[in-house]
């Protein structure tokens, strides 16, 4: 049993370039264990216990350096410039068109081909009395996947006593642009070979319907009478094979819920995710006006994880940001980031027994 909060790090491979790629382990007093790398700012895994005392991994992700680089879907990564999708990958921002790299059909996806969760982000780790404490830090230059403004950010990770992995994320911008960054981590809390079991609830009577390329439509639906309502528990596999459009169109889910919020901008519990077979909860608090939950339909077992094949299903992400087109929705929560103004966002995991 591990009785004080620690940092340590370990060499995790070398990248094309000649750079070398760190995995930092923060560990905390009840024996939870987090590997974040600092390329891409991936979670690479969390080991908890589940109700019989034993510890396992409750994350997707891969042993070695090479998968990350070449086909993960975003597996843990810290996702910007844009998280989600920017249509056609086209935005006007202060009478000024720009144009994105197209890498998800007609799209734009997760900040282009390049985006923040293909960087070596400078690291520092810190121990201290309450937390065990990884700061990571990248300055995106103007024109970086055709974004404007050199953008400096800052993502801090702290281990807490109660099992919570807390993310801050700070940034400033030079010159007019857009931010809307998440975390991509998939989960399995039970280590079956996929989620269906898995108990999901979450807080938002909303959410942005999309069409067939996944883009929204601009409409906040109610998910009352809809195989998207997670307002109270309901299994991943209950509704997931339904001939609801939307779940057509996703191959499941794969949708942004409109969180309610008492105020904008609050620290709040927006989902939970429950096994029973383990006794592992997972709640996520955050500030971010939207949660996109993604059922993890399009990962193809093309892929060997650190648990075997990672498939169809076999984790779901619970992705905290703003609304998908965003900058083309403009009665969505704004995404743009001025000089002289900061960037902020929290969000919490934190793992308990039920």
């Amino acid at each position: 049993m591990i009785n004080h909060f620690n940092v340590s790090v370990a060499p995790f491979g070398s990248l094309p370039d000649g750079g070398n790629v760190s995995r930092y382990e923060l560990s905390n007093p009840s024996g939870m264990r987090v590997g974040i790398l600092d390329f891409g700012g991936i979670i690479q895994s969390i080991e908890v216990s589940d109700r019989a005392g034993k510890y396992a991994d409750v994350a997707l992700g891969f042993s070695h350096l090479e998968p990350y680089l070449e086909k993960s879907p975003y597996i843990g990564a810290l996702v910007g410039r844009y998280a989600n999708r920017i249509a056609g990958g086209k935005f006007s921002l202060q009478g000024k068109q720009y144009e994105l790299a197209i890498n998800n059909g007609p799209n734009h996806l997760h900040g282009g081909e390049q985006g923040f969760d293909k960087r070596l982000w400078q690291a520092r780790a810190e121990s201290i009395d309450d937390a065990a404490v990884l700061v990571l830090s990248l300055v995106s230059a103007d024109g970086d996947q055709g974004y404007p403004g050199e953008v400096a950010v800052e993502v801090t990770y702290s281990l807490h006593a109660d099992n919570s992995l807390a993310m801050a994320i700070k940034a400033k911008t030079d010159a007019p642009t857009l931010l809307n960054m998440t975390q991509h981590s998939y989960f399995n809390l039970s280590g079956e070979p996929d989620v269906l079991n898995h108990e999901v609830q979450i807080f938002a009577d909303r959410y942005t319907p999309v069409n067939s390329d996944l883009i929204p439509t601009g409409e906040l639906a109610p998910v009352a009478d809809t195989p998207l309502d997670f307002t109270s528990p309901v299994k991943i596999g209950a509704r997931i094979e339904s001939d609801h459009p939307q779940l057509q169109f996703g191959a499941g889910y794969d949708h942004n819920y409109v969180l309610n919020k008492a105020r904008p901008e609050e620290l709040s519990l927006a989902a939970c995710a429950y096994s029973e077979e383990t006794g592992r909860k997972l709640e996520l608090y955050t500030t971010e006006p939207g949660l996109q939950f993604y059922s993890g339909n399009f990962l193809d077992g093309e892929l060997e994880g650190k648990n075997g094949v990672i498939a169809r299903r076999s984790g779901f992400c619970l992705e905290p940001q703003h609304f998908p087109d965003s900058p083309n929705q403009a009665h969505f929560p704004s995404v743009e980031l001025n000089p002289g103004q900061e960037y902020t966002s929290q969000t919490i995991f934190k793992f308990s027994l039920v």
